[in-house]
């Protein structure tokens, strides 16, 4: 079941359907039924301006259910502070065998105390937010979804079709779940602890130019010393006036920006090119392969061949 309020996220209640639908097509077994339920049962008016229509009224929905899911959307603030909809998604989730939230959905269950004591993720916009909001929350901005024990809470809004078709995944097994990601032409699941976002497409430029200019160094000399040292001395400036730099402006050391600058960057190479491992190492500054693999651990928690694999796309 999917609970939904006002000014929620369609796409978000939409992706989490068509994905199950599609189970559904493809012999899903047992049979995925799903719901929205709304305050009162009332249409909403979502966050596109599209009118969704509810088929339960939220305080009439009796367990046992099987999934209970709760949307975000820029309406997450007024769901979070209203105790209809909070007292309710409590009771539900006493009554479900796995609970999630998808994007800002989580301040909803953080707001049922849910989400106390658990690692918990949300859109990254908001995690600062979340976590000055609930401190017994344990808050983590960078994976794509978390789950914690039968919790499970997950990133943006396209973040509903991967955590969706983990759902199918470990319900019906990895055939349904490629089957499916096939059939809605994208990729078979994205591991959860991938990060949300890539330096390449959201880092904010820093204010200070020294340091702007600096990544903009790093980014275009991915395979040269890139020690703090020699970025030093490119800058102009001590070894310890950058380190400070770089921490007041980007919370990181040089080295450790360095290091994620490259980790990105092959993340990027791996999802976009069919370049031997050995390649992608020399590319992107690690020298060999081991110490990538290494690398990539620390940053996804996986191997990078088990991230190229899943970053294949679904087609044909």
């Amino acid at each position: 079941m999917v609970v939904a309020y006002e000014a929620a996220e369609l796409l978000e209640v939409a992706s989490i359907s068509t994905t199950l639908e599609s189970a559904n097509w493809h012999g899903a077994r047992p049979y995925y039924e799903y719901r929205v339920a709304t305050p009162g049962g009332h249409p909403v008016t979502t966050a596109t301006a599209l009118t969704l229509h509810a088929q339960l009224a939220l305080e009439r929905v009796t367990g046992p259910l099987d999934t209970l899911v709760v949307a975000g959307g820029i309406g997450h603030e007024d769901a979070a502070a209203n105790p209809l909809i909070v007292g309710h998604v409590r009771r539900l989730a006493r009554e479900s065998r796995r609970v999630a939230s998808v994007c800002t959905g989580s301040f909803v269950l953080a707001a049922a105390g849910l989400l106390d004591g658990r690692r918990t993720t949300t859109h990254w916009d908001q995690a600062q937010r979340m976590a000055a909001s609930y401190p017994n929350v344990i808050v983590d901005p960078d994976p794509i979804f978390i789950r914690d024990g039968n919790v499970a809470t997950s990133a943006g809004i396209t973040a509903a079709l991967d955590l969706t078709l983990a759902f199918v995944e470990e319900d019906n097994g990895t055939g349904l779940a490629r089957t499916v990601a096939r059939n809605l032409v994208t990729y078979l699941q994205r591991p959860g602890n991938q990060a949300q976002m890539s330096m390449f497409v959201d880092a904010p430029s820093p204010a200070n130019s020294l340091v702007k200019r600096t990544i903009d160094y790093i980014s275009a000399h991915l395979r040269d010393d890139l020690t703090t040292p020699a970025l030093a001395a490119e800058a102009g400036v001590s070894e310890r006036h950058l380190t400070r730099l770089f921490l007041k402006h980007l919370g990181l050391t040089p080295g450790r920006y360095v290091r994620q600058a490259r980790t990105e960057a092959a993340a990027h190479l791996l999802a976009s090119t069919s370049l031997p491992m050995a390649a992608v190492a020399v590319r992107c500054g690690f020298g060999t392969a081991e110490t990538l693999r290494q690398a990539f651990i620390d940053r996804y928690g996986i191997p990078p061949s088990r991230y190229r694999l899943a970053q294949a796309p679904a087609v044909g």
